[in-house]
C-alpha cells in the first residue's frame, strides 16, 4: 500500500497521525527500530519527532528490539528454514545490536537446528538428478551454505 497523494509525492502526516500509524504499525508485526525509524521519516517527520515517538513506542512496549530478534530469528528459522549465519547477517541489517542477535541465536534448540539441516539437505537430493556422488554433495553443500548453516555442521551431514 503506497502512501501518495494526488500530486504522487509521498503522503506527509502530522506528528499526532504518525504516533498512532506507528502504533499500528508495530502491533501488526514485531518491528526493529531502524525499520520504524525508517517508516517515520518516509512519513515525512523530521528527527526530534522521530525519536519522540520511537521512544514513547519503547515506553509503551510497542516496541522492543529484544523481543523483535527473537521473533525474527525463530520464524526466519522455522518457516524459512534459513541457518545461524543468514539470520545473524539479516540482522546486522535490521541493526539490531550484536549481545540481542547472540541472545536471540541461542533461542534455537541444537536439535532442531541439526534436524533441520538434514530436512532441507534430504528434500534438495530428492529435487537433485545428478549420478556423480561428489557433485552431489557439492551441490548439496552449496544449497546449504546459501540457506545460512555453517559449513563444518553441513560437513558432518553429508559425511552420513
Amino acid at each position: 500500500m503506497d502512501l501518495r497523494n494526488e500530486a504522487g509525492s509521498p503522503k506527509v502526516f502530522s506528528r499526532a497521525q504518525a504516533s498512532v500509524k506507528a502504533e499500528s504499525y508495530c502491533a501488526y508485526q514485531e518491528r526493529s527500530q531502524y525499520e520504524v525509524r525508517n517508516k517515520l521519516y518516509e512519513w515525512g517527520l523530521h528527527q526530534k519527532e522521530v525519536e519522540e515517538i520511537i521512544s514513547e513506542l519503547i515506553e509503551s512496549n510497542f516496541l522492543n528490539e529484544e523481543r523483535f530478534a527473537l521473533a525474527y530469528t525463530l520464524g526466519k528459522f522455522r518457516i524459512k528454514g534459513w541457518g545461524k549465519i543468514k539470520i545473524k547477517q539479516e540482522l546486522k541489517l535490521k541493526r539490531v545490536p550484536d549481545k540481542m542477535i547472540a541472545k536471540s541465536l541461542k533461542a534455537i534448540d541444537p536439535d532442531d537446528y541439526i534436524a533441520k539441516l538434514k530436512s532441507l539437505i534430504e528434500k534438495k537430493a530428492a529435487t537433485l538428478r545428478e549420478p556423480d556422488p561428489y557433485k552431489m554433495r557439492y551441490l548439496l553443500g552449496r544449497f546449504a551454505a546459501s540457506k545460512g548453516f555453517e559449513q563444518d555442521l553441513i560437513s558432518d551431514i553429508l559425511k552420513d
